[in-house]
This record gives C-alpha cells, structure tokens and sequence, in this order.
C-alpha cells in the first residue's frame, strides 16, 4: 500500500480517461468564460458552493454508516458489519486516496478541491485579479491577492 502525496492521491488512483475529461470540461469552461468575463462571478459562486470528492465520500460513508447501524440495531445485528467495512475503506481513502467509491464518484465528474481551485485561480486570472502583482511585492500581497 503505497502513501499518495495528499493533492495528487485521488488523481492517481484515477484512469487517465476520466481525468482528462475532468480537466477537458475545466479547460471548456475557462474558454466559455473568457468569452464572457461578465459571468465569472456567478461561476466562482457556484465554485464556492461544489463539493469536491472528500465531502462527498465523507457525506455517502456517513449516510451509508448511519443506515447500516440503524438495520444493525433494528432487523439484524449482521447489518453492523457495513458500517465495518465503510470505515476500513475510509481508512483505505485516507491512506491510498483510493476506496470503492472513489471511481463512481470521478466518472459522475466530482472533483478535488486542488482541481476546483485550479479553475477558480484561472477564473480569478481571467478576470485580472492579479494584475496590479509584480514579482518585488510582498509576499503578503500575494496571498491575499489570490484569496480575492
């Protein structure tokens, strides 16, 4: 079981068809929107409001846990073992950035935060946000920059 670095798990444990598509729709957008810069706000509101694929992985095992526990102490005590197996592939996600779900999730398009911040740092270049940076500014005027 190799340990992923944090950014890049799940892209790895991805197959390349899907994330490039992933990445293919971000570049479709990002030319849509540099048609239309007057529609970039809406879209980094919209971005602001996307799950990436660690809420929604948390949100489906909490789900999944919750109606196994509950059929566990209501029909039958066998049912415990599916909030088991969900939390050993949560430990599996955390470790590898990979679990059963994972693959579902990334075809239906869901994103990692890194690839949902990469298009609102595009989106935010687009929009000239980050022209009045040169290279001898503080450090400090960068990072704010970026958080606009």
């Amino acid at each position: 079981m190799a340990l992923a670095e944090t950014p890049y798990r799940v892209a790895e444990h991805t197959v390349d068809e899907v994330n490039w598509r992933i990445e293919e729709e971000m570049r479709e957008r990002l030319r849509h929107y540099a048609l239309y810069p007057e529609k970039i706000d809406q879209r980094l509101q919209e971005l602001d409001e996307e799950w990436d694929i660690e809420r929604t992985l948390e949100a489906n095992a909490a789900s999944l846990s919750l109606v196994g526990l509950t059929l566990g102490l209501a029909v039958n005590r066998k049912f415990l073992l599916f909030p088991v197996a969900i939390s050993a592939f949560l430990l599996q996600h955390a470790i590898q950035g990979w679990c059963p779900p994972i693959p579902l999730f990334r075809r239906l398009g869901v994103r990692t935060q890194r690839e949902i911040e990469t298009e609102r740092i595009a989106l935010k270049i687009l929009r000239s946000d980050f022209d009045e940076i040169s290279h001898d500014v503080h450090p400090a005027t960068v990072v704010n920059a970026v958080h606009r």
